[in-house]
């Protein structure tokens, strides 16, 4: 029988997770004093009745309210730093953090401000609780394009500090194809492209993700499953996806996780990472949607084993590095039996 300790020690890697998705209300109301800032909330209970979203932009709307209490290194150090507590203590072992530049400098933060206090706050988790982690720039695809581009261009001088490029916000009217230019020059900058696709969009943008943008991952991805021809092309290629199971419930992309795809996702052989995406906001850390599917899906210690497997080999950690945290997931299965 599968427990909730199993599915939170087992060592994972979080692939699709939006740091400023992990704004607790506690710490909100902490950083917009510390600011002098006025919230629409009038407390912490306030913020969690607001958490009721009918589609991914109901969920926006609050998500860009609470980014707006981010203003320093200081605050985006904070921020990361108590993420990273939480996520290792439910099994993550190395993160791939999106994060939203255009959020935050277009309400007057420096570029710099975001870069210099989310990369302190890694490299102090690293050091004091041994998780790793890198940075994915994403691009908010409900602007324009030449926004994205000079987004692009700010990034450049923070190169070393950001693994790759991304692609997020509002889905449905902003088909991948539109920022090919913006992708195209990205990856000759040396950064990794993924994207979101396939959350409300339909499989046509996951298409346009692999074929147009040259995407290595796809995040969410679970409207895939509605097209059998890129299903065979996503697990013949290898393609991974990263999937946010209690996120597709939060925002209605499926109305009950045990209607959720996963089990025939890994059935159909595709390459699945599960993730939190937004986790103050959607009711669940990795550990917990870990928990979660188990519970609710039916799946066994072995098949969440793999799961986390296939998360780290989705990743872009050095080969090396991937195998020693694989390690790591079969000696706790083994210690578990």
């Amino acid at each position: 029988m599968l427990d909730d300790d199993f599915a939170r020690a087992l060592p994972k890697a979080e692939l699709h997770l939006h740091i400023e998705g992990t704004l607790e209300p506690e710490l909100m109301f902490a950083l917009a004093h510390r600011n002098g800032i006025d919230t629409p909330f009038a407390d912490v209970d306030a913020v969690r009745r607001a958490y009721q979203f009918t589609n991914l932009q109901s969920f926006l709307d609050i998500y860009y309210q609470g980014a707006a209490v981010l203003r320093t290194a200081e605050d985006f150090s904070d921020l990361a730093a108590a993420y990273l507590r939480t996520a290792h203590a439910q099994g993550v072992r190395h993160v791939e953090m999106f994060f939203d530049p255009q959020t935050h400098t277009s309400r007057g933060v420096p570029f710099a401000a975001v870069v210099d206090g989310l990369t302190a706050a890694i490299a102090e988790a690293e050091a004091s609780l041994g998780i790793s982690g890198a940075l994915i720039m994403c691009f908010l695809r409900h602007l324009p394009v030449s926004d994205a581009m000079e987004t692009l261009e700010q990034a450049l001088a923070h190169a070393d500090g950001i693994l790759g490029v991304g692609l997020d916000s509002s889905e449905v009217d902003f088909p991948p194809k539109l920022f090919e230019e913006v992708f195209s020059r990205a990856v000759s900058e040396g950064f990794i492209p993924v994207a979101h696709a396939g959350e409300e969009g339909p499989p046509e943008y996951v298409w346009e993700a692999i074929e147009v943008l040259g995407v290595r991952r796809v995040d969410h991805g679970v409207r895939s499953m509605e097209d059998p021809e890129l299903v065979r092309r996503l697990a013949a290629d290898r393609i991974p996806l990263t999937v946010c199971p209690l996120s597709n419930v939060r925002l209605r992309v499926v109305e009950r996780l045990s209607d959720h795809r996963l089990p025939a996702m890994l059935d159909a052989g595709l390459v699945v990472s599960v993730n939190s995406d937004d986790p103050s906001y959607f009711g669940g850390y990795a550990g917990d949607n870990y928990a979660a599917v188990g519970a609710e899906l039916g799946l066994d210690r072995e098949t969440l084993a793999e799961v986390a497997r296939q998360s780290f080999r989705s990743s872009f950690l050095p080969d090396w590095r991937q195998e020693a945290l694989i390690d790591e997931v079969d000696a706790v299965v083994h210690a578990h039996q």
